[in-house]
């Protein structure tokens, strides 16, 4: 039943992440526009100085967007991959199983470099997005979804005995 449930977590994890690219390229100038207004650094009143210059060049804009879409549809990729590996070892051995967590676990570790690694630390820290109404929310779910893929990576690292 707990190999069921890692599967299923890690299934999950790939359809969170794929979706997440997804929507970003369905909704791909509404992205940059965020990603614009975030690395812009404009509005901010608490801390207005900064210890290093906005992004104002749209290429690299761009660049910055497109490399959060890759790496949202590789951690899902990685994870869905995963998840059918377990699947075809769920009836083998402990050790079997566990060797076939790899792109599940890169999956799930991904997740969390992408939201606590680009959202939390760059986007929080750098940009300070949390200052702005737009970056708080996206704070707020960061730090949500970098928990909830650090939590996935646990469970599903987890020994099965």
């Amino acid at each position: 039943m707990l190999r069921i449930i890692k599967i299923s977590l890690s299934s999950f994890v790939a359809f969170f992440c794929i979706v997440y690219a997804l929507q970003n390229i369905v909704n791909l100038q509404a992205a940059y526009g965020y990603v614009t207004l975030i690395t812009g650094m404009s509005g901010q009143i608490a801390y207005p100085e900064h210890i290093g210059p906005a992004v104002e060049s749209s290429a690299l804009i761009w660049t910055m967007l497109w490399i959060i879409i890759i790496l949202e549809l590789g951690a899902g990729l990685l994870a869905a991959k995963g998840s059918f590996d377990l699947w075809i070892a769920r009836n083998t051995s402990s050790e079997e199983f566990q060797k076939a967590k790899k792109y599940a676990l890169l999956g799930s570790g991904l997740g969390v470099i992408i939201w606590f690694g680009l959202f939390s630390a760059i986007g929080g820290a750098y940009f300070q997005m949390w200052q702005t109404e737009a970056g708080q929310g996206a704070m707020n779910g960061s730090f949500q979804y970098a928990m909830l893929m650090g939590l996935m990576l646990l469970i599903i690292n987890s020994k099965d005995e």
